[in-house]
């Protein structure tokens, strides 16, 4: 039966190519618990096709004007606004996310798309006259060469997004290697940017695993490699990369909390805790993953996120539901074992997702929305990331001690903070040790123009993704200092150049 499914391949050189080992991988519907179609793994081969095929295309590019390269973008903008409903059902059926969840990711990555179109502006350098005497100094940026992008599951279009419209429109050729576990939207990104007249091999997709990270991480024709993945891997990542003489940057895992001060809007606070934590099955890096409530609000706010968690519609995404299966049947199991793990520390399980009626099929990988209150600050369910429709609750005195307990943690990817108390959010943004801040806003993502990235463990390298600090990454600083028409160069002097 497997034999006759469709099969994935690599995009590589503008073209369809098949493995050259041959290997193959299941890629499921999560929906249907059934196996539609499966993707090619790279080898050794593959990898350097795919190397070569960026490497050949890049002077190309590079020496392409900067109009030219900008038109090709607004084309590749235009279509992906036109189409983007094929896109999230393609998201939708591979991953599992309901199809409104699927746009927004698309529309999330589509700014970064936009913010590349204007990229002349941020790639612009500068100049000062008369620095000496009939002397001036600029400086310009000029793209790296061939660029690596290793992105996550949870995002098979924004995450991508993310990167390459930056890379591209400043010079750069990619290789992508999305996740193997849902990669039909990395070949439709492809496809698109096909159309839009991009040369081939600017753009390539890569299928596969470690061996094919692992050759994108040791290539000595890859200059830099932008990763986005749990924090062991982005560890590897980044170590890996950078003994190989690689610009990298790697995001890694969080574990992000929501403080709750006693003057909050608690229907507001529900809401919020809901829809952070629970949209996307939790598989979202910025997702809330544990509630911090100072007392006495503690037992009013529990009641009203479980009562929340009541109305949700958990099924296949394409039913209409608000929340879908998780991805992978192991992974499922991985994060019920949590819900375990609570009750053995002694906190409260107040709604457990392992009993949910989802709207789809009985093999569907299903786990429902579970809130655990008062859980120990020691538990395995606070401490490590788990990435799926779990919320925490701990219960704290003060903000001072809620504050602690955030800069406590490995992470520092996003956190928010709920009052109404202005003084409080200053300080909360001005103590907090961690890279994005939301005030009255659970999820911080910031629009494309600012960077995305957090602090500590949840990200390797000096270099976020996207905005200003994604063109300073896919680009390279030269200086040059000129002298014109000045006859008299004042002949042999050993000595060190001075400005005068």
């Amino acid at each position: 039966m497997s034999d006759t499914l469709p099969v994935v391949p690599h995009w590589i050189g503008g073209a369809e190519r098949a493995s050259s080992g041959g290997r193959l991988a299941d890629v499921f519907d999560p929906a249907r618990g059934v196996v539609t179609k499966r993707v090619s793994l790279a080898d050794g081969d593959d990898v350097a096709a795919a190397v070569a095929a960026a490497r050949s295309a890049f002077p190309a590019w590079r020496d392409l004007s900067l109009a030219r390269r900008q038109a090709v973008l607004f084309r590749f903008r235009e279509l992906l606004e036109s189409r983007k409903g094929e896109l999230a059902e393609i998201i939708t059926s591979e991953h599992g996310k309901v199809l409104d969840d699927a746009l927004g990711e698309i529309t999330r990555g589509q700014e970064v798309v936009e913010f590349a179109c204007g990229l002349a502006h941020h790639l612009k350098g500068e100049f000062s006259e008369q620095v000496s005497t009939g002397v001036d100094v600029y400086s310009t940026r000029q793209p790296l060469g061939v660029v690596g992008i290793v992105s996550p599951f949870n995002f098979p279009a924004m995450v991508p997004m993310w990167f390459f419209p930056i890379a591209i429109a400043a010079g750069n050729t990619v290789v992508l290697k999305p996740s193997e576990k849902d990669p039909s939207a990395a070949n439709w990104l492809a496809l698109l940017w096909r159309e839009a007249g991009l040369p081939p091999g600017v753009f390539n997709v890569l299928h596969g695993g470690k061996e094919a990270v692992d050759g994108l991480l040791t290539s000595p024709d890859v200059a830099a490699v932008s990763f986005v993945g749990s924090t062991p891997i982005a560890r590897y990542v980044y170590e890996t990369g950078t003994a190989h003489g690689k610009r990298v940057q790697a995001l890694g895992g969080a574990k992000n909390h929501m403080l709750v001060l006693p003057d909050a809007d608690l229907d507001l606070v529900a809401d919020s805790a809901v829809n952070a934590g629970f949209g996307s099955a939790g598989e979202r890096c910025m997702a809330i993953s544990v509630v911090v409530a100072v007392d006495p609000i503690g037992d009013d706010l529990v009641e009203r996120i479980a009562a929340r968690i009541a109305g949700l519609r958990v099924g296949d995404g394409r039913r209409g539901c608000d929340m879908g299966p998780l991805v992978t049947a192991q992974h499922r199991d991985r994060v019920a074992s949590y819900i375990d793990v609570a009750e053995a520390d002694g906190a409260t399980v107040v709604v457990d997702g392992r009993k949910v009626r989802a709207d789809g099929e009985p093999e569907g990988f299903w786990l429902g929305p579970t809130l655990i209150d008062r859980v120990p600050a020691t538990s395995r369910v606070y401490t490590e990331e788990i990435f799926g429709p779990v919320l925490a609750v701990v219960r704290v005195d003060s903000y001072e001690e809620g504050v602690a307990l955030i800069n406590g943690g490995a992470f520092g990817n996003g956190t928010a903070i709920f009052t109404n108390d202005g003084g409080a959010a200053r300080r909360f943004q001005h103590e907090v040790q961690v890279g994005m801040i939301g005030i009255n806003v659970p999820i911080p993502v910031p629009v494309a123009t600012f960077s995305f990235g957090g602090w500590k463990d949840s990200l390797f390298g000096d270099t976020k993704a996207h905005g200003a600090e994604g063109v300073r990454f896919y680009t390279q600083l030269k200086a040059i200092t000129a002298r014109w028409l000045d006859p008299s160069h004042g002949g042999v002097n050993l000595g060190f150049p001075r400005h005068d």
